[in-house]
């Protein structure tokens, strides 16, 4: 139990004992009394909750695709095994082929009156076919309107009458301090519209590892296997997270998207069927205090250039190698997180400002950013990593502890040619490859997907993981045929 809910307890139990023992409490007591009127209060508006918002919290039944492991997101799901245990995961992602009445189950919630329904991405990322239950029992086929595994959200469709769907209010996640009450309403192990209550117990989590963009409500509000997709709300019944894990090493410990995130999201996936976001076109590392010394930042916020991509908006903005960058659209820059998810909440196209340290100088530029790059494009041809002089296999736990990594997922490098694109990047046998062109690589055949992809000539940024748990960016060029 927490420490905020030992608190809780405490006073409860502290005041019904007022209320009851003979001298102190009871009707000879109008402090008990009143006591007892303020928990009456708190109790009605918790009921108040449950009643209002349960109907708006549906389950989400996925029939996952011929070929796809059974259960929630077996491709994500190394990500979620430190969240939800060995066990759990076990159960839930082991890679398995499905029965034909295979299905695996989540949560989700109503949040517009035309049958709009927010949820995890890694509840339905393998579908073949959804199935949403209300909680009247009524069924409805889900369409997926849009996915987007960097926050790790998802809408969802159904075609209900008109006027006939219970739809909960959303809040706003940015006005969230740390003690205020936190609801979980879900289908925790397929148990209908389980609620439970607690707190929040922080605002902004980063470096969880479930998402690209993370900016995490923490809780303590029980959240399981099941609730995945379900709302948090606050005392006033208004969704503020959609909640998405847990750390199963840890009592108390549950992690909810913010409902601002979440609605701006859902808003692009409805309107375009995609998110779209700022792109500057450079590869990044985090500013430690020794760099920071030496690139003459006063202090170790900011963000460090490793790397500028040949035609990309930063390179004709004038950014180059070893600019530390401060500020960021009049925002000053904390780390590798912050400014990510700045720059992917500015449209594409439009100038921003930023500032950067240049030989301990402050130096102001404005540049245009461009679109991310997407994900759609499939590789074709042969898998290029043997051009790299790269030899990749899974990333197993076995191999993490061997080489003294703490990634759950990700690709091992095995082997690496001498003299080759991948050995002039400085990849070593050993390393773990956990990012290539700012995409997730949760097994091998993501990593050729991605490859394949890029053009020859072209050089990406790719994200590694080294023995102790060091993380940092290293850049790949791809070889040109032509040469």
């Amino acid at each position: 139990m927490t420490l905020p809910t030992r608190l809780s307890v405490s006073l409860v139990l502290a005041t019904l004992w007022l209320s009851v023992t003979p001298g102190v409490g009871g009707a000879a007591n109008p402090e008990a009394t009143q006591s007892e009127t303020v928990l009456k209060t708190l109790e009605d508006a918790f009921v108040a909750v449950a009643d209002r918002v349960t109907p708006s919290v549906v389950n989400v039944s996925v029939k996952p695709k011929r070929g796809a492991a059974e259960g929630e997101s077996p491709e994500q799901g190394e990500r979620f095994r430190e969240f939800f245990g060995e066990e759990f995961f076990e159960r839930f992602f082991r890679r398995r082929p499905p029965r034909e009445d295979a299905r695996s189950t989540g949560s989700g919630v109503i949040v517009d009156p035309r049958g709009y329904i927010l949820t995890n991405n890694h509840v339905v990322e393998n579908a073949g076919s959804v199935e949403v239950r209300l909680s009247d029992d009524r069924k409805f086929p889900g369409t997926i309107v849009g996915r987007d595994p960097k926050t790790d959200l998802a809408v969802l469709k159904i075609e209900a009458p008109a006027d006939s769907l219970p739809v909960a209010t959303l809040g706003d996640s940015d006005k969230l301090r740390a003690g205020q009450w936190a609801i979980a309403i879900g289908n925790p192990f397929g148990l209908d519209r389980t609620v439970t209550i607690g707190h929040i117990s922080a605002t902004g989590r980063t470096h969880v590892g479930v998402a690209t963009y993370e900016a995490f409500i923490q809780t303590d509000a029980s959240i399981n296997p099941g609730n995945s997709g379900g709302p948090l709300l606050n005392i006033q019944g208004r969704v503020i997270g959609i909640n998405t894990a847990i750390v199963s090493s840890g009592q108390g410990i549950g992690f909810s998207i913010p409902i601002n995130m979440a609605r701006e999201i859902m808003t692009q996936l409805i309107s375009k069927g995609r998110v779209v976001r700022g792109w500057l076109g450079i590869v990044i590392q985090e500013l430690t205090p020794e760099l920071a010394e030496g690139f003459g930042v006063k202090k170790d916020s900011g963000v460090l250039v490793a790397d500028v991509m040949k035609d990309g908006p930063a390179e004709a903005a004038g950014l180059k190698p070893g600019d530390v960058i401060v500020e960021f659209d009049g925002v000053p820059i904390k780390d590798v997180t912050d400014l990510q998810k700045r720059v992917a909440s500015v449209e594409p196209g439009l100038a921003t400002p930023l500032v950067v340290i240049r030989d301990k100088a402050s130096t102001s530029l404005r540049v245009k950013l461009g679109e991310q790059p997407g994900e759609e494009a499939v590789a074709s041809g042969e898998p290029k990593e043997e051009t790299l002089g790269l030899t990749v296999e899974p990333l197993t736990p076995e191999a993490s502890r061997r080489f003294k990594l703490s990634a759950r997922s990700g690709v091992l490098v095995t082997d690496v040619a001498s003299g080759s694109s991948g050995d002039q990047a400085g990849i070593r046998a050993g390393d773990a490859i956990l990012e290539v062109n700012r995409q997730p690589v949760p097994d091998v055949e993501t990593f050729r997907r991605i490859i394949g992809a890029v053009k020859p000539g072209d050089a990406v940024p790719v994200y590694l993981q080294r023995g102790g748990g060091r993380n940092e960016y290293v850049v790949l060029s791809i070889p040109d045929a032509k040469r």
